[in-house]
C-alpha cells in the first residue's frame, strides 16, 4: 500500500503538472501537502473532534445494534414487528434528517453523534441478526436437550456463531460512521465538515483535499 501511495501520488503530481489543470479544479500532492502542514493547527483540532463523533456513534451503534438483533432474533413475530423500523433507518437519506438533529440535539457534538449512530446501526443490526438467525439447528436441539438456559444459549452457542456476521457489520459501520459524522458536522458545525466547507467557500480546493486525506 505504501509503494502505490508513492506512484501513484508521483504520477498525479506529474499528470496534473503537464496537463496544467487549474489549481481551482484539482492541486497537485505537493500543494496539499503544504495546505496540510500550514493548517495544522486547524486541521488536527478538527480531526480530533470528528474522530470523537465517530468512535461516540460508532460505539452507541454497536451496543444498540447487537441489543436489538438479539431483541429482533428472539421471536420471530418480534421480527416482523420491528425489522422494518431498523430498515426505515437505512433508507433515509441522512442529508434530509440532518437539520431535524440540530433542531432535537442542538448544534456541536451531540447532533453530530446522532447522525453517525443513524448511518452505521442499520449494517450492525443487518449482519448480527442474520448471523444469529443462522445457528445450526441441531445445535440448538443439542442446547435444549441438556436443559441450557436461554443466556447459556446465546453466550455460548448463538453469539459465538454469529461473529463473523457481527464483525461484518462493524466493518460496514466503521465506514458508515465516519460519512454520518461529517454530513452531521456539515449541519451541526464543528470538526472537519466545517473545515471542507469553509475552504470551499474560500475557493481553496488544496485546503479541501487536505481535510478529506
Amino acid at each position: 500500500p505504501a509503494a502505490t501511495f508513492v506512484v501513484t501520488t508521483a504520477l498525479a503530481e506529474v499528470g496534473i503538472r503537464a496537463a496544467g489543470i487549474s489549481p481551482l479544479l484539482l492541486p497537485t500532492p505537493s500543494a496539499v501537502a503544504r495546505a496540510a502542514m500550514t493548517h495544522a493547527n486547524t486541521l488536527l483540532p478538527a480531526l480530533a473532534t470528528t474522530a470523537q463523533a465517530v468512535l461516540l456513534g460508532l460505539a452507541l451503534a454497536i451496543a444498540v445494534g447487537l441489543l436489538a438483533a438479539i431483541a429482533l432474533a428472539s421471536s420471530r413475530w418480534v421480527e416482523r414487528a420491528f425489522y422494518p423500523y431498523a430498515i426505515f433507518f437505512q433508507i433515509v437519506p441522512i442529508v434530509a434528517i440532518a437539520p431535524l438533529l440540530v433542531i432535537w440535539f442542538g448544534y456541536g457534538l451531540r447532533a453530530v453523534i446522532a447522525a453517525a449512530f443513524i448511518v452505521s446501526v442499520f449494517p450492525v443490526i443487518a449482519n448480527s441478526l442474520a448471523g444469529l438467525l443462522s445457528v445450526d439447528p441441531a445445535l440448538r436441539d443439542l442446547f435444549r436437550l441438556y436443559g441450557a438456559s436461554g443466556w447459556a444459549r446465546l453466550t455460548k452457542l448463538s453469539l459465538p456463531w454469529a461473529l463473523p456476521n457481527v464483525l461484518t457489520g462493524l466493518r460496514i459501520a466503521a465506514g458508515l460512521a465516519v460519512i454520518g459524522a461529517i454530513v452531521g458536522e456539515f449541519v451541526g458545525g464543528g470538526g472537519l465538515g466545517v473545515v471542507v466547507l469553509e475552504a470551499m467557500r474560500q475557493q481553496r480546493t488544496d485546503l479541501v483535499f487536505a481535510a478529506v486525506l
